[in-house]
C-alpha cells in the first residue's frame, strides 16, 4: 500500500509540472545552460609595487599609471574572444622588501589574474619572477633594471626599459669621453638595483680609463652618512657615481653640502632621476652638478603622446607624474593587446604573442628581444636647475 501511495504522488507531481510548463509558470526541466553564463568576461591584472615605505611615492605613481590604463580599456568596450571583457586591477603592496615581494606575488597568484605588472625595483622583481613562473603567469616589469631579471631563463618574463647594463655604459661613455683623467668615488647601496648599476658604472668607467680611488657602501634606509663623506674628501674623487634612490641620494647630497664635500658631479641612474630628489636635497643640489639618467625616455616623434598622457595623469589625479608610470600604463596596454591578438586572456594562449608583439605606446614601441628585453632601450640624460629636473637628450 505504502509504495502505491508513493508511486501516485509522484505521477501526480509530474503532472503538475509538466502543464505549468506548458503554461510557462515554471522554467524548462532542462535549462539552456549558455544563459546562466556572464555576459562580461572578468579579466584580472595584478599590480605589484611599494606602495608603502621609503619609495612608497614611486609604488603610488606606478598604481596610478595601472589604473588609467585599466580604465581606459573599460571605457573602450575591449572584446577578447568575441566576448565584452572587464578588466579589475589587483593590486599588492611589496614595500621594496624582497621578502614582502614574494608574499605578495603568492597572493596574486591566489586571485587568479592573467597577468602581472610589477614590480617596481629589481629586488624585489627578481624573487616573486620565480613565484609567477611556477605560476604560468607573464610578468611585464616598468622599471626593474637588473640584468639578471631577463636571464634567468623564465619565458615569461619581460621589461619594458633598458637594463642597468645599457645605462650605465652609456653614463660611462658619457663622462669618459670628456672626463677621462678625473678621479671617480663609487656609492651604493646594496641593493639588488643600486650595486648592480653602480657595478656596471665602475666596470665601463674603468675600462674606458677613469680612475675609480673609492668605492663606499650603504644601504636603502640609511641616514647618516658622516663617515662615508669623511673617506671621499680624503681621496679627493672629482666625479661620484650614487647606484640607489633618491630617498637616500637627496639626504646624502645635503650632507655633502653640509660637510664641505665638494666634487664635479654627483651621477646616477633612474632611481634618483625624480622630481622629489629637489626636496629631499635641499640646498645640497647644486645647479648643472646632478646628472643622471633614466632607463627609457621620449623621442620626438612620441612626444605628443607622452604630453597628452602627463596632462590626464595630473587632471585625474591631481599630481604630475614621478617617473614609471607612463612605462605601467604602456605594459598594461601592450600585455592586454596581447590578448586580443590570442583571442583569449590565458597565459598560455597570449604569451606566444606577447613575445611577438610590436606596440606603439606612449612611451615609444614596444618589442621584446629573445630574453624579455625591450629593443633598441632608450636612455634620457637629465640634470636640475634651480630645483627643477632639466632634460639633457635621448639616447639608444
Amino acid at each position: 500500500m505504502n509504495r502505491f501511495i508513493l508511486f501516485f504522488v509522484l505521477l501526480l507531481f509530474e503532472s503538475r509540472v509538466a502543464y505549468a510548463q506548458l503554461s510557462g509558470g515554471l522554467p524548462p526541466l532542462t535549462p539552456n545552460r549558455t544563459s546562466s553564463l556572464p555576459k562580461i568576461t572578468i579579466v584580472k591584472i595584478g599590480h605589484v609595487g611599494p606602495i608603502s615605505g621609503v619609495i612608497g611615492h614611486l609604488g603610488i605613481d606606478n598604481e596610478r599609471g595601472a589604473k588609467m590604463a585599466i580604465e581606459e580599456l573599460n571605457a573602450s568596450g575591449t572584446t577578447i574572444g568575441g566576448r565584452a571583457v572587464k578588466f579589475e586591477l589587483v593590486t599588492e603592496d611589496d614595500a621594496a622588501d624582497p621578502r614582502q615581494a614574494v608574499i605578495a606575488a603568492q597572493r596574486i597568484v591566489s586571485a587568479r589574474v592573467s597577468g602581472v605588472i610589477g614590480h617596481l625595483n629589481s629586488g624585489s622583481t627578481i624573487p616573486a619572477s620565480s613565484v609567477y613562473n611556477n605560476a604560468g603567469i607573464p610578468q611585464i616589469s616598468p622599471s626593474a633594471t637588473n640584468p639578471k631579471f631577463t636571464r634567468q631563463g623564465i619565458p615569461g618574463s619581460f621589461r619594458v626599459i633598458a637594463d642597468d647594463t645599457q645605462l650605465a655604459r652609456k653614463l660611462a661613455e658619457s663622462f669618459g669621453k670628456s672626463h677621462r683623467a678625473k678621479r671617480y668615488a663609487v656609492i651604493d647601496d646594496r641593493t639588488a638595483y643600486g650595486a648592480g648599476i653602480a657595478d656596471e658604472f665602475k666596470k665601463n668607467i674603468t675600462a674606458i680609463g677613469g680612475a675609480v680611488v673609492a668605492h663606499e657602501f650603504t644601504n636603502d634606509r640609511a641616514i647618516d652618512f658622516r663617515e662615508i663623506i669623511t673617506s671621499l674628501k680624503a681621496r679627493k674623487a672629482d666625479i661620484i657615481f650614487f647606484g640607489g634612490m633618491d630617498t637616500v641620494a637627496g639626504p646624502l647630497l645635503k650632507q655633502m653640502k653640509q660637510m664641505g664635500l665638494t666634487f664635479e658631479y654627483f651621477v646616477g641612474g633612474d632611481g634618483i632621476c625624480t622630481s622629489e630628489l629637489a626636496k629631499l636635497a635641499g640646498d645640497g643640489l647644486t645647479d648643472g652638478t646632478v646628472v643622471c639618467a633614466e632607463a627609457g625616455g621620449v623621442e620626438e616623434a612620441y612626444a605628443t603622446d607622452m604630453n597628452i598622457f602627463r596632462s590626464k595623469f595630473k587632471s585625474k589625479f591631481n599630481a604630475d607624474v614621478q617617473l614609471y608610470s607612463p612605462y605601467v600604463y604602456d605594459s598594461v596596454k601592450v600585455m592586454v593587446q596581447s590578448m586580443v591578438i590570442a583571442g583569449s586572456p590565458e597565459p598560455s594562449r597570449y604569451l606566444p604573442i606577447l613575445k611577438k608583439i610590436s606596440y606603439r605606446g606612449v612611451t615609444g614601441n614596444i618589442s621584446f628581444d629573445d630574453l624579455g628585453d625591450i629593443k633598441s632601450g632608450a636612455i634620457t640624460g637629465y640634470t636640475y636647475i634651480s630645483g627643477k629636473r632639466e632634460q639633457v637628450g635621448v639616447y639608444r
